[in-house]
């Protein structure tokens, strides 16, 4: 068997797996159901080739509100991180409601937003790799610098990924200080607390 379809293979199988347990997740009263992808960022090229169709595979039939967080690897074990994505415009032809994004750490160039209409973007503002705790302040910079890419209305806060490197206290503040962030974008743009 020639190995661009042994590749494709172990995707679609993978795909038919996670749509099962995607679909179990709401059946147990999941609101929302995030996939974790870190190979279609490290990996562009077989991404094109098959990985948005075992993508989309495996969100097939769900009818519940489902993301896809594209991953650049913990802050704690990947210490540089590039300033784009390699795969990112390409989601919009995702299944996905929301694409889950890193921007705090990488300073992500947001324009990229403008390629997502459509779509809930979950815009990471949490800086993982930095122990200081970010001020409400620079939350909400990092939240305006979407405004223009993005409607105020599609964006949801979140950190840039999984906070489990992070000591307790320090992940709790950097919480807090993302919600008065979040606070202050509200009031600006003229929204309920």
């Amino acid at each position: 068997m020639n190995s661009m379809r042994a590749r494709r293979r172990w995707p679609s199988a993978y795909a038919r797996v996670l749509n099962g347990e995607v679909a179990d997740l709401f059946a147990a009263g999941a609101d929302v159901v995030q996939i974790d992808e870190p190979y279609m960022q490290a990996s562009p090229e077989l991404a094109e080739a098959y990985g948005l169709d075992a993508l989309n595979a495996s969100l097939e039939g769900i009818a519940g509100t489902t993301a896809v967080h594209i991953c650049f690897g913990y802050a704690a074990l990947v210490q540089q991180r590039p300033s784009g994505y390699s795969f990112l415009p390409q989601l919009k032809r995702c299944s996905c409601m929301q694409v889950s994004l890193e921007s705090a750490q990488s300073g992500l160039d947001l324009s990229i937003l403008s390629e997502l209409k459509g779509k809930k973007i979950i815009l990471g503002v949490i800086d993982l790799a930095d122990m200081q705790i970010e001020t409400p302040d620079i939350i909400a910079a990092r939240i305006r610098r979407a405004l223009p890419f993005a409607a105020a209305e599609d964006i949801i806060v979140a950190p840039d990924c999984g906070m489990k490197y992070l000591p307790r206290d320090v992940a709790f503040a950097k919480l807090v200080a993302m919600v008065a962030g979040a606070r202050i974008m509200r009031r600006e743009i003229g929204g309920a607390e």
